[in-house]
């Protein structure tokens, strides 16, 4: 693939590993400094300069998932009028542009969620996701991947025997992400479901098991599996 794509957010812990990855003169990985996504000017200067076939949206804040909480503001420019800003900029180039949301955006209750599934975040970062994923589906030229992923090695001492997800590490993410560049509409993107305790223990034999209190309060979801039907059958097709 010879089309100029380019990266926001790359400085994340998803996107060295996707610098990484993605070597090619054809890759452009812009620090927040050259392409803030708070500033439409520096958006806009950016993409004039490298004139890209594709933007693959990284940037924003996702962890300590607390912060949503606490600083809405801080949740609302980055997530969501930060994503607006990305879609503008797109729609004015017809660039194609690829957004990264979470599967926390689905209700979090019976698990196995296809893309056609009601989605009602249970937290606020899942929320600011959201507002992203409603400027992004407004322009047609566009990809939104409702993705579960996390580091390689798993890096907490405990995992939840009682929450179940859909993980995959960044690396099969980025493998996967290079396969669906030319597609469009909303695409659940992870792994096996599995309980997260089972899933850090592939890995990791000394992890400890916790459990998530059911009678609290909770900001994370009890069972956000995915089902990854439509992506297989996209790779397959290919």
């Amino acid at each position: 693939m010879n089309k100029k794509i380019v990266i926001t957010g790359s400085s994340g812990r998803f996107g060295l590993v996707l610098k990484k990855k993605c070597k090619k003169k054809n890759f452009y990985f812009p620090s927040k400094k050259i392409l803030d996504i708070t500033n439409e000017k520096k958006i806009e200067k950016y993409l004039n300069k490298i004139k890209p076939d594709i933007l693959i949206h990284l940037a924003g804040l996702s962890r300590p998932m607390q912060v949503h909480e606490k600083n809405i503001t801080l949740s609302i420019n980055l997530n969501i009028i930060g994503t607006a800003n990305i879609v503008k900029a797109c729609q004015k180039r017809n660039i194609k542009l690829i957004y990264f949301s979470t599967n926390y955006v689905y209700p979090g209750i019976k698990g196995n969620y296809s893309e056609v599934d009601p989605i009602n975040p249970v937290n606020n970062y899942a929320w600011s996701k959201l507002g992203g994923e409603a400027s992004v589906k407004l322009y047609k030229n566009s990809l939104i991947l409702r993705v579960c992923m996390t580091e390689k090695p798993f890096v907490h001492k405990k995992a939840y025997g009682n929450v179940k997800t859909s993980f995959a590490y960044h690396e099969e993410i980025a493998e996967n992400l290079l396969k669906l560049l030319d597609k469009r509409g909303v695409i659940n993107l992870g792994g096996k479901a599995m309980y997260i305790y089972d899933f850090a223990k592939q890995e990791n034999k000394s992890v400890k098991k916790i459990y998530l209190n059911k009678n609290k309060k909770n900001i994370i979801p009890f069972n956000s599996s995915l089902n990854l039907n439509k992506f297989k059958n996209l790779i397959k097709k290919n």
